[in-house]
């Protein structure tokens, strides 16, 4: 049984979890923050991080992860290890179990984030910041004048392959199939750029290089042929998997799996409020992570002074 009751717990501690702790210890509720499996979120698997405010030079994404934390740590979040498993949103206090703790609280903020989509194959997450990137608005500056590609088919994909069309010299397209899923108006879009090209029925099926993405090996699908194709970037934009199971059941979520929000950040349990990735299936950038993360601390503390 748990011993007392929390006034706020934070799940996660991305960027978005972990500035909701900054605002809710600088309110004097000293937060407990499940780290989760992701300590830092998407910044650690970041390398340079050159489109976040006040870093003209930029930071290394754990280095920022860190800093992050000890700004918490600071106005008294208290941290803790572990991944919850099931919540019990249905009255307050509300129940987080872990697996060999059950804890409780008079406000909850999910900052659980997402997890991007993987092939499956050996080496893919070693070379995350290598080669390898779920993020082409992130990383697409660090690829100018260079040759990279993007796998998937989806409105996604076609936003990644234009974003990197903008700095690299060359982009490929990377589907499995002979059709594209994505809007016309994306087809379209990306039909028009003269250096984006669409190579279909591929499939990756091997990295190659060892500290460095230099290429992969594809697979067609229809003739099961294999060739290599020289690559300085790999994009994955096969989608994301917002890290939701625990609420399931206990909150309001849309066919992907995200949560639903009104105003922001107030979910369908009063009381219970999302930031960053898990409710925000568009834009998942780092700088919006923070600003619903400083959202979700305020309408917490307005929430416990009312009640």
């Amino acid at each position: 049984m748990a011993e007392k009751v929390e006034k706020v717990i934070i799940i996660g501690a991305g960027p978005a979890g972990l500035t909701a702790a900054i605002y809710a210890g600088r309110s004097g509720f000293k937060p407990l923050v499940i780290e989760g499996l992701s300590p830092g979120g998407q910044p650690v698997l970041t390398t340079l991080v050159e489109n976040y405010p006040g870093f003209p030079e930029g930071i290394q994404g754990p280095e920022l992860a860190q800093r992050f934390r000890q700004q918490a740590e600071k106005f008294a979040a208290r941290f803790l290890g572990g991944e919850v498993i099931k919540t019990d949103l249905q009255r307050r206090p509300f129940r987080v179990l872990l697996k060999e703790k059950e804890l409780l609280t008079e406000a909850l903020i999910i900052a659980s984030g997402g997890s991007p989509r993987f092939l499956g194959l050996p080496r893919e997450k070693e070379l995350l910041g290598h080669g390898v990137s779920t993020c082409a608005t992130c990383d697409a500056f660090f690829y100018r004048q260079r040759v990279a590609a993007v796998v998937g088919g989806g409105d996604t994909a076609m936003v990644d392959a234009l974003v990197l069309a903008k700095a690299a010299r060359q982009v490929y397209i990377i589907h499995r199939r002979d059709q594209l899923r994505a809007a016309l108006a994306n087809q379209k879009l990306v039909q028009k750029q003269p250096n984006i090209k669409i190579l279909w029925n591929k499939v990756v099926v091997q990295l190659e290089g060892k500290e460095k993405l230099t290429g992969v090996v594809l697979e067609d699908t229809k003739t099961g042929e294999r060739s290599k194709l020289p690559l300085d970037g790999l994009f994955l934009a096969i989608g994301h998997q917002p890290n939701t199971q625990f609420v399931q059941g206990q909150l309001e979520l849309n066919d992907h799996g995200y949560v639903v929000t009104r105003e922001k950040v107030l979910t369908s349990r009063p009381g219970v409020f999302a930031a960053g990735d898990v409710a925000d299936a568009h834009y998942q950038q780092l700088a919006t992570a923070v600003g619903t993360g400083c959202m979700a601390a305020l309408e917490a503390e307005s929430f416990l002074q009312k009640h």
